[in-house]
């Protein structure tokens, strides 16, 4: 084990793969009602960022509207007919808990995701549906259980009829691919580059929930800054801001997917080619997959690799959150 990994996050990311399997049998026999008419996810932070990806991966098959709630209480009325799923890993995030709270006031159905906590004492009181997601080591985070999560609520929409089995079968054939491609060493080399620099991660729009973890794992792996755009969005405007950086050192990463539109490829070797005269270095970085599914996962598992290395680089442990700890504390005060 590496002495600046004490807590053996390269054997997380080694077996991100297999969290599919083992998520979809932790949701298999939950019992959902399939009188369905609304979903909305209560969940932040790392508990939330498998939310996006599933809407991203199946939009097309949800059959009833979707939203994702990352703030206290709920974003409106709701009924009996709505389906509130609670995800906070440690099962202690207060907004989450809140969120829950409200909608079994309001007479809502709730199922709850989660490794105890408060929320599962929750869940336990009321019986609702629970399901347990498994802590697979003492510092084990939540940002690294998104395999996990984006699992047991697909498997939840299943069992609630508002997804199809094909679904599940998704995953497991998209897990079985990720098992096939050697990302470690690709990440590294990008970690080389960014020491000392602020990463820029930017996709198109298809794969802005890519761009916005990728962002988030590097700000809690590698602690450091890291900001996310898509394009085309972002020609028209945040391009405009490196006319004058004000000391700022940057590097722009893309992710291409080559099946995009031909206009937004054709940008991202442009605004390599513009940000390169204002000194910016960049790279593109090709996804690889089949599929929408195997690339999102693949780049994702590319940039926990990325995110991880950059950490050794810079001599910090990339899984302890100390800041987010310290913040939690003086608010409790």
């Amino acid at each position: 084990m590496n002495p600046k990994d004490p807590s053996d996050m390269y054997s997380m990311i080694v077996g991100y793969p297999e969290q599919f399997a083992k998520g979809l049998a932790l949701a298999k026999n939950i019992h959902l009602s399939p009188d369905i008419n609304e979903i909305i996810i209560a969940g932040i932070g790392g508990s939330a960022l498998s939310p996006d990806l599933v809407y991203a991966f199946f939009q097309q098959d949800i059959r009833v509207p979707f939203s994702i709630h990352r703030s206290y209480d709920l974003p409106k009325p709701v009924s009996p007919q709505t389906l509130v799923i609670a995800i906070s890993f440690s099962g202690n995030t207060e907004e989450t808990i809140s969120a829950a709270a409200a909608a079994l006031k309001q007479g809502a159905q709730v199922a709850v995701i989660t490794t105890g906590g408060k929320l599962s004492e929750l869940a336990i009181a009321n019986s609702l549906p629970l399901v347990w997601l498994t802590k697979e080591s003492e510092n084990f985070q939540p940002r690294m259980s998104s395999g996990y999560v984006i699992a047991v609520l697909t498997q939840l929409l299943i069992n609630a009829n508002i997804l199809p089995e094909s679904a599940a079968t998704a995953l497991i054939t998209a897990a079985t691919a990720l098992r096939q491609i050697r990302l470690a060493e690709t990440g590294q080399q990008i970690a080389h580059q960014l020491v000392g620099l602020t990463p820029l991660i930017y996709a198109s729009d298809n794969y802005w929930p890519v761009a916005r973890i990728a962002k988030i794992k590097i700000n809690e792996n590698s602690k450091v800054p890291c900001f996310w755009n898509i394009i085309p969005e972002m020609n028209h405007n945040e391009m405009l801001g490196f006319t004058n950086p004000q000391g700022g050192r940057y590097f722009a990463l893309m992710l291409k997917d080559a099946s995009d539109h031909p206009s937004i490829n054709h940008r991202m070797e442009v605004l390599s080619t513009v940000l390169r005269g204002r000194g910016i270095n960049s790279q593109i970085i090709n996804m690889i997959g089949n599929n929408y599914l195997e690339k999102v996962l693949s780049s994702l598992m590319l940039m926990d690799w990325v995110s991880y290395f950059l950490a050794l680089e810079l001599g910090i442990d990339p899984t302890p959150v100390d800041m987010v700890e310290q913040f939690k504390a003086a608010m409790a005060k």
